[in-house]
């Protein structure tokens, strides 16, 4: 029999799956270790404007999962941390997290003075880059654990010792250095995730060289009322509200030269989006090029009501090339008809690129003996004795599908240190 260390669970990823799997482990009686690379919970669902199915904010799910977290003792957690290296069997992994300096500690309230004595500015990660906010900076309104984060170039900056200063309840730490945490566990949940498909590769849609063409991700957050323009869906380029936007579809996904997969989520992704535009400009008009539209069991519904909005305009055929007007920065899209092998030109004044989930193993394996699949998704939910994988790191999924996967991946892990 295993003694009580080596019953514990080791989940690694605080996005909803992880999150899932380590609520439901540790309410089931088990000592749990949550490790997230992030300074906060929630993953990219706590970038989102809305969710399926229900349409709802993130916070709705979240908020529940946190507050479970606060009355689960046997559940703790760190952000700002990585797995480094795995080492032994089912029942007793050695585990080594390196956590990374926050430079503030467990006293900080969310005040804001140390932001608040700032000059320093970063690139925001939380809105993908899309604005600026202060070196000392709350990664986001809700974020959990509620607590400000400093820069590391602002810690080795002259004005380090006036935020610092400022701080009415000495919180802020300049002499954190990076550590390393040595866990004992018995089995392992693998939940990383997946990033967004990195769109500097398709050369031919002109992302990050045209401001206009931007990402499915990006365009969450403008939409969100924390995000870059305060939930209004602006042009980048110009700040002007667009009255022409194309969704462009599986933009690398499908494609034997990217990701050959179907993603699963970005037509529904991009119908949810185009809500989000006729909502905010009754006027405007939405085009969504796609090769296939997938859109399975109860969602049907919602592909049907969309395509009835007789300013949504869905084009079959896979956009070709992108190229833009330098003068107003509109965009131009050439595009086959396969419907009537018809070649178009059509202008926009806003491209979304409909970018797929690569998931996060395929760059970053598991520190640890596990088989994938030709996509770099790991192969199989029993991944190896005592390791399993669930949500994104499996297979592409929503949030409701990885919620499910994390709790079926919370009872494998379960029962592999029930069994030792």
């Amino acid at each position: 029999m295993a003694n009580a260390v080596t019953q514990s669970i080791l989940v690694v990823g605080g996005g909803m799956s992880g999150l899932t799997a380590a609520i439901e482990a540790a309410e089931a009686g088990h000592e749990v270790y949550l490790v997230e690379r992030n300074p906060y919970l929630g993953g990219r669902v706590a970038q989102l404007h809305q969710y399926f199915p229900k349409l709802c904010p993130p916070y709705c799910g979240l908020e529940i999962n946190f507050r479970r977290m606060k009355n689960c003792p046997k559940l703790r957690f760190f952000t700002m941390a990585e797995v480094e290296s795995v080492s032994g069997e089912e029942g007793n992994f050695d585990v080594a997290v390196k956590l990374s300096p926050r430079y503030v500690n467990e006293k900080c309230t969310a005040c804001g003075k140390c932001a608040e004595a700032c000059t320093m500015e970063i690139d925001n990660p939380f809105n993908y880059n899309m604005d600026k906010v202060k070196a000392a900076y709350l990664p986001h309104d809700m974020a959990f654990p509620l607590r400000f984060v400093l820069d590391p170039a602002l810690v080795r900056s002259s004005e380090a010792q006036k935020v610092k200063e400022a701080c009415p309840y000495d919180a802020i730490d300049l002499d954190m250095t990076v550590k390393t945490v040595e866990l004992k566990v018995g089995t392992i949940v693998w939940a990383t995730g997946w990033k967004p498909y990195d769109v500097g590769k398709l050369d031919t849609y002109g992302a990050g060289k045209y401001p206009n063409v931007i990402t499915n991700v990006m365009m969450e957050r403008l939409a969100a009322p924390n995000g870059p323009t305060q939930g209004k869906i602006l042009r980048p380029s110009d700040g002007k509200a667009p009255e022409t936007i194309a969704f462009v579809q599986c933009a690398g996904s499908r494609d034997e030269n990217h990701l050959p997969f179907c993603s699963t989520i970005c037509c529904l992704a991009s119908m949810k989006q185009s809500t989000y535009v006729r909502e905010q400009y009754p006027d405007a008009k939405v085009h969504i090029f796609y090769i296939d539209i997938r859109a399975t069991d109860r969602l049907e519904d919602f592909y049907r009501m969309v395509k009835e909005d007789p300013n949504v305009t869905f084009f079959k055929g896979k956009v070709a090339k992108i190229e833009q007007d330098n003068a107003t920065k509109n965009l131009m899209l050439r595009v086959e008809d396969t419907n009537t092998a018809t070649l178009h030109e059509l202008n926009f004044d806003l491209v979304v690129l409909a970018t797929g989930m690569q998931p996060t193993t395929s760059d970053e394996p598991v520190p640890a003996s596990v088989p994938y699949d030709d996509y770099g998704f790991v192969a199989s939910l029993d991944a190896a004795p005592g390791i399993c994988a669930a949500g994104c790191t499996r297979t592409p999924a929503g949030v409701s599908e990885s919620v499910q996967d994390g709790t079926a991946a919370a009872l494998k892990a379960i029962q592999s240190v029930a069994r030792r």
